[in-house]
């Protein structure tokens, strides 16, 4: 299973209002946070309406730089998770970063 397969955001208690609110399938926007004190390769997961949540951090450090050396906005296909993947593993939110320059190989 490649890192794009399913990709799970990290949301909050403060977020999840805003997670409920959005349809089923939407565009995320993606930006770093540099400045983030507790993950530094913190991941920004967006909508339209605001951040909710930020990339799982097991996943992020591979498209950290990716994402930081951008110079236009990073958007990627996203859907709400499913109630078996909330069930599961408390996943509110599920990415596709397949339209994200993969990581070389380490």
């Amino acid at each position: 299973m490649s890192l794009s397969a399913r990709v799970p955001v990290v949301a909050g208690l403060a977020y999840l209002e805003r997670i409920r609110q959005l349809p089923p399938s939407f565009t995320a926007i993606l930006s770093v946070e540099p400045a983030n004190r507790y993950f530094r390769h913190a991941i920004v997961v967006s909508s339209e309406s605001g951040k909710v949540g930020y990339v799982a951090p097991e996943v992020a450090g591979h498209y950290y730089e990716t994402i930081k050396a951008a110079t236009e906005r990073i958007t990627c296909p996203a859907r709400r998770g499913s109630e078996s993947d909330h069930e599961t593993s408390g996943v509110e939110l599920v990415l596709d970063l397949s339209s994200i320059a993969q990581p070389e190989s380490e």
